[in-house]
């Protein structure tokens, strides 16, 4: 029994060293209470000037790798639609579009690297996933006339993952998009729309678009599903402070933001009633929703342009939108 129990010891140390955790293996964290993750040593934190922070940093928690222990990719490689044999069919993408270009980020890739700092014709774009809230979104990388470039801090506030900027070594919210502390504290990332959807359909819609390649640089098993113990258990793994219980706390909804003003849809909904009109802020939209292929899409339906949005999971919406508006479905 006492082998039994150093090697067990052992296995978790060599488990949180290489921080798998961000990878395949969620088994391990599962395991992870709120207060043993509260008590992890935060050395990630040492790097970061955390003085005029406008979170609250004892509720900054350690994820397990140092900065930069999850890469980003910063020269990203591409192949044709026509050349990709990784990816499945139910395998989701985020796709962006710019100066009339298209390129795939599969969600596979992305797991393993969280951020993809990338040029698309003249825009610098983050495309950014936080497997622990769900959201993949695409950022503006120019700030002041300047391009910023992304890492991972290895900390995570309200379960979602901190950037960083390698100019600064200012953090920034993935899904609130602010500068939480350092020099560009306060400041916002401008959030450009972007597709999620399935492999199948991004293939059709998409068939002229160039797919971010498994050519990495990086030795990763961009083969396997991530996640799948995270995605079928109903608690969150990291403390946040659950306010709206309007949902379930990893209940699928679809984030809007509107000149301040938020509000979430409740991705079932829409699945049954496909399309919805409304007004956020004086703006009115058209959502339409589709289950199979599982695309958004949200337009201004006074611009006809596209407006960003975001699933997500509840809890984590809530938590950087405490304030957000709920659609409810007409019955």
């Amino acid at each position: 029994m006492f082998t039994n129990t150093v090697m067990r010891i052992v296995a978790v140390l060599v488990l949180a060293g290489a921080g798998i955790y961000f990878g395949l293996t969620y088994s391990w964290t599962a395991q992870t209470n709120e207060a043993d993750s509260a008590a992890r040593p935060l050395k990630a934190l040492e790097r970061f000037d955390t003085s005029n922070a406008i979170i609250p940093v004892n509720r900054i928690l350690a994820g397990g790798p140092e900065p930069d222990g999850i890469p980003s990719i910063d020269k990203p490689k591409f192949v044709t639609v026509s050349d990709v044999d990784f990816l499945k069919d139910k395998d989701e993408v985020t796709v962006y579009s710019a100066d009339g270009q298209s390129q795939i980020y599969p969600l596979r890739i992305l797991v393993w690297h969280e951020v993809v700092n990338d040029q698309i014709g003249d825009r610098a774009v983050a495309v950014t996933y936080c497997p622990l809230c769900g959201t993949a979104m695409v950022l503006d990388r120019m700030l002041d006339g300047e391009v910023l470039t992304f890492g991972i801090s290895g900390l995570l506030y309200n379960s979602g993952v901190l950037l960083f900027d390698r100019q600064t070594d200012s953090l920034w919210t993935q899904l609130g998009r602010k500068g939480v502390s350092g020099e560009h504290v306060g400041r916002e990332l401008r959030w450009l729309p972007s597709d999620q959807l399935t492999w199948a359909e991004a293939k059709k819609k998409y068939s002229d678009a160039q797919v971010l390649s498994l050519e990495t640089g990086y030795n990763k098993h961009y083969d396997s599903e991530a996640y799948v113990e995270y995605k079928n258990d109903p608690r969150n793994t990291f403390p946040v402070k659950f306010t709206r219980d309007d949902f379930e706390r990893k209940a699928w909804v679809l984030g809007i933001e509107i000149n301040g003003r938020a509000k979430a849809y409740s991705i079932a909904s829409l699945a049954e009633v496909k399309q919805v009109d409304d007004q956020i802020d004086q703006t009115k939209i058209s959502i339409t929703y589709d289950a199979e292929t599982k695309l958004a899409s949200v337009t201004n339906l006074e611009t006809h342009e596209p407006v960003p949005s975001v699933r997500s999971y509840w809890f984590a919406w809530q938590a950087f939108y405490p304030e957000t508006l709920v659609w409810q479905a007409e019955r």
